[in-house]
C-alpha cells in the first residue's frame, strides 16, 4: 500500500470513534442515574418524614414505629440506607430557633459573665435554642422532626472516587401535636451564666 492510499482509507474509523465515545457516554449515563437516584430518594424521604411526623403528632403516637416506617419507605429506593432521627419540641411555632430569654447586659449576644437567664426548657443551663432536644413533646407542642438518611450510591460514577463514598440526604417536618391534654408551659426558674 502506498502512503496516499493509507491516508484515504477510512475502514476501521468507526471502531476508533466508538472506543472514544462509549466511555464518555457510560460516565454520563451513570452520572444521570446517580443524580436520579438521589433526587428520587430525596422525594421519597420527604414524603415519608411528613407522614411519620403526622403519625407522631397523634395522641396514640409511637415514635419508634414512625422511625421504622420512614426506614421501610426509603429502603427500596436507597438500598443499605441507615437513618438517624432527631426531634425537638417547642411550645409554639414562633419559638423555633429562639434562644432562652436572658439579660444580655454586655450586648455580645451570648449568655456569659453571670448574666441571668430564664430556664424555659428546664435543663438547668442556658440554651441558644429553647426547644427540648430528644422530645416528641406533649399536647399541642410543636415538634421539629429531622431524618438524615445515609446510603452508598447504587450507581457509582467511575473516575470520581470522592463521590463514591456514603451520601446523606436530610428532610425535616414540623407539626403540632394534637391537643389531647393541657399543654405544659415553659419553665420560669432563673439561672446565671458562667
Amino acid at each position: 500500500m502506498t502512503k496516499r492510499s493509507l491516508c484515504c482509507d477510512s475502514e476501521g474509523a468507526t471502531i476508533v470513534e466508538f472506543a472514544i465515545v462509549v466511555p464518555l457516554f457510560m460516565v454520563l449515563l451513570l452520572g444521570i442515574m446517580d443524580v436520579g437516584q438521589m433526587v428520587y430518594g430525596k422525594s421519597v424521604l420527604a414524603g415519608a418524614v411528613r407522614k411519620a411526623a403526622r403519625e407522631s403528632s397523634l395522641e396514640t403516637r409511637n415514635t419508634s414505629e414512625a422511625d421504622a416506617m420512614v426506614l421501610d419507605m426509603i429502603r427500596p429506593v436507597l438500598p443499605g440506607v441507615t437513618i438517624a432521627t432527631t426531634r425537638k419540641s417547642y411550645y409554639d411555632f414562633s419559638d423555633i430557633g429562639r434562644p432562652e430569654k436572658w439579660n444580655d447586659s454586655n450586648k455580645n449576644g451570648n449568655c456569659d459573665n453571670n448574666e441571668t437567664y430564664t430556664d424555659e426548657n428546664r435543663n438547668a443551663q442556658w440554651d441558644e435554642d429553647v426547644g427540648k432536644a430528644g422530645s416528641d413533646g406533649g399536647a399541642s407542642d410543636v415538634v421539629v422532626y429531622t431524618v438524615n438518611a445515609s446510603f452508598e450510591p447504587a450507581f457509582k460514577v467511575p473516575f470520581l472516587p470522592k463521590l463514591w463514598s456514603n451520601r446523606t440526604l436530610s428532610s425535616t417536618a414540623v407539626t403540632r401535636n394534637q391537643p389531647f391534654a393541657t399543654q405544659a408551659g415553659y419553665g420560669s426558674s432563673a439561672g446565671s451564666c458562667a
